[in-house]
């Protein structure tokens, strides 16, 4: 394509997949939020849900696994030219590990006002500090993302 920018089919179908993935996610009774790693040439290199429970890991977000599985396929900690998709807005250590790993786009769901850092709390990529800082597209697949947040929590907080 001369635009290399995905069609947005395509954006929606990665968010449908980061989506699938906290719903799975949710299932194992971690907090629901899925990831995807996207190449390059629009290839999935990595799909995961949050772990943190699972593997007894507080850094085990979804966001962290597929930047894991994407160096480690790669053989590089850098991931030029990569797109994240994220059903929530990444929290100050995920923000983080997205600029260190040097991801082209990042694409999220819902906001997270309590935990965020990308628009919300330390705002880590309008640091002078930043080492990078991604094109953002924030509310893509919002409404389902911010549903099965709702949905996931209003079952473990009785009325």
């Amino acid at each position: 394509m001369e635009d290399d920018l995905m069609a947005p089919p395509a954006r929606l179908g990665h968010m449908e997949r980061a989506l699938s993935e906290a719903r799975a996610a949710a299932a194992r009774g971690e907090v629901p939020v899925g990831a995807v790693l996207v190449g390059p040439a629009g290839e999935v290199i990595a799909a995961a849900g949050n772990r943190t429970r699972e593997l007894s890991d507080p850094s085990a977000h979804a966001e962290m696994l597929v930047i894991r599985e994407g160096a480690a396929k790669l053989g590089s900690e850098r991931l030029l030219g990569h797109d994240l998709y994220v059903t929530l807005e990444p929290c100050p250590m995920c923000a983080t590990a997205i600029s260190f790993a040097r991801i082209r786009r990042l694409y999220y769901g819902a906001p997270d006002p309590k935990g965020g850092g990308v628009e919300h709390g330390p705002r880590i990529f309008s640091h002078a500090t930043c080492h990078h800082r991604p094109e953002l597209y924030p509310g893509l697949g919002e409404a389902d993302a911010s549903a099965i947040l709702k949905a996931f929590f209003a079952a473990r907080r009785p009325d």
